[in-house]
């Protein structure tokens, strides 16, 4: 072949399309759908000539997406077991049976690499939408291949929307994740405390950085000390391998533990029962998501609510609403609970 940048073994796909073309990656994705109202008239001519030069034709069973031949959705999660996630998914299913669409999940894992793969075999299943839920994860191999993956559905007429960072090009609910932590920060300095633990999980997760960082950045505006911060699983194990980590190094200069997420408040809470002490009264704990179970611990967990089912309502309706690249950003507001009575001055 004389363009140097295809095998004759491979077939042709959108990214080589797009490429031939000299437009964007989702350019072509719209053309070849039919939904042009975005993309110039020389343009779209460009593509379909593009496609006819190099044989390309979508995959026939993602063909059967663009005729409304299914009627199911797609939700890929990171945990099923995590609360977070089951919150978004009652969001998701709501939304879904009032447009009697039945839902599906798979679990990541926490894997970008199954991640990808999940996508590439829900392509071949045909769901009317993929909605991919969960923290972005910075420096991985699979990025361009699941945003190609990811296009080539669209192209069939299959719509994705992403729960998570905006990261990739498409629809996107977010959170509000650092300004939350934020504000977190700054009501437990009001309540009092000045010296704090701060429980994360690897920064290449997203959504674990952006709390951590919201919440430095307003501690170091309070001009107050420079958190203890203790890497971590992103879990409730995670949370209390973190807790028994604080307690062996000792808890003189920390009156409030931060965890990223509740879940490892949870599990931090258990590890400090386990080792006497007292949470609520020894030491200070706080999470992020206010799932259901922050009101069943003893004592009540502080927290950050961020409208878990609304997130998957608002996934579903914009993946029925046929907007291209909306985002939507849904706020994060700090709940104060027994966990973190105010203190008294020293």
């Amino acid at each position: 072949m004389d363009d140097g940048w295809r095998t004759l073994s491979s077939p042709p796909t959108l990214h080589d399309v797009a490429r031939e073309a000299g437009v964007s990656i989702a350019t072509a994705s719209r053309a070849l759908n039919g939904s042009v109202r975005n993309v110039r008239s020389e343009n779209a001519t460009r593509v379909r000539a593009a496609a006819a030069k190099l044989g390309y034709e979508p995959h026939l069973s993602a063909q059967a997406i663009a005729k409304g031949s299914t009627r199911t959705v797609a939700l890929v999660v990171r945990d099923v077991a995590d609360p977070y996630f089951s919150s978004i998914a009652a969001g998701v299913t709501q939304a879904a049976e009032s447009a009697q669409l039945i839902v599906t999940m798979a679990v990541a894992d926490g894997s970008p690499e199954r991640e990808l793969e999940i996508v590439k075999t829900l392509r071949g299943q045909r769901p009317r939408v993929i909605i991919v839920a969960g923290s972005r994860i910075e420096g991985t191999g699979t990025r361009d291949a699941l945003v190609e993956e990811l296009e080539e559905y669209q192209t069939a007429g299959g719509r994705v929307v992403m729960i998570s960072q905006r990261d990739l090009p498409f629809s996107t609910v977010t959170i509000d994740n650092h300004g939350g932590a934020g504000r977190l920060a700054r009501a437990l300095l009001d309540a009092g405390y000045r010296r704090f633990a701060v429980f994360h999980a690897p920064a290449e997760i997203r959504t674990s950085s952006d709390r951590h960082a919201g919440f430095l950045a307003a501690l170091r505006e309070a001009r107050a000390p420079h958190p203890v911060a203790i890497e971590t699983g992103f879990t409730r194990a995670g949370g209390y391998d973190a807790a028994r980590r604080l307690v062996e190094r000792g808890l003189a200069d920390v009156e409030a533990v931060f965890a990223v997420n509740d879940v490892m408040a949870i599990g931090a809470m258990t590890a400090f029962r386990d080792a006497g002490v007292v949470p609520g009264a020894d030491i200070g704990v706080a999470g992020f998501d206010d799932i259901g179970s922050a009101v069943d611990v003893v004592p009540a967990l502080t927290s950050v609510a961020v409208p878990l089912r609304e997130a998957g309502l608002s996934a579903m309706r914009l993946a029925l609403s046929g907007e291209d690249r909306t985002d939507i950003c849904l706020p994060a507001d700090v709940v104060l609970r027994e966990s973190t009575p105010p203190r008294l001055p020293a």
